[in-house]
């Protein structure tokens, strides 16, 4: 189910290859993650869902509002994620729960549950490389936001 949603999700992303890009590393990254925290096989799934789904709501932002900030995403994702996720065989409860996570994935507080505390830390992988971000911003979101041996393992070989 994970490799249907990531090609209806690469035809969804109507040949924007830097958007395409984005979500496959971001879930590159999760899905590693995931594996090595050792998360149950459903929480793995809802991850990885999550993290092909997060940034579903870029195009919408971009033609609506003018640009893809992450506050806009939280707020158009949802909707989004609802009507895009319908057509395959998950539950409510597992539609809800990637709903809010992509309703959550800029948000660094009160972050309930390794499928969120990851998604973060992956997306986070990513957008770092993307926006060159500097020493200073890295060690701040390690120290304050990174909690997995994996992510935080992952932020030193690439960044120090």
């Amino acid at each position: 189910m994970v490799e249907e949603i990531l090609k209806e999700m690469i035809i969804y992303a109507n040949g924007n290859k830097k958007d395409i890009a984005h979500f496959l590393k971001v879930h590159s990254y999760a899905r590693l993650i995931g594996k090595l925290e050792q998360l149950d096989e459903k929480t793995q799934k809802i991850l990885e869902i999550a993290a092909i789904v997060h940034d579903i709501a870029c195009p919408l932002c971009r033609k609506k509002y003018g640009n893809s900030n992450g506050k806009f995403q939280e707020i158009e994702g949802p909707d989004l994620v609802y009507d895009f996720l319908k057509p395959f065989s998950l539950t409510d409860l597992e539609i809800n729960r990637i709903a809010y996570l992509v309703g959550h994935h800029h948000t660094y507080e009160n972050i309930d549950g390794l499928d969120y505390q990851i998604l973060l830390e992956a997306d986070f992988l990513v957008n770092s490389d993307e926006m060159n971000a500097d020493n200073k911003t890295i060690a701040a979101m390690k120290n304050k936001v990174f909690k997995t041996a994996t992510g935080i393992k992952l932020l030193e070989y690439i960044y120090e």
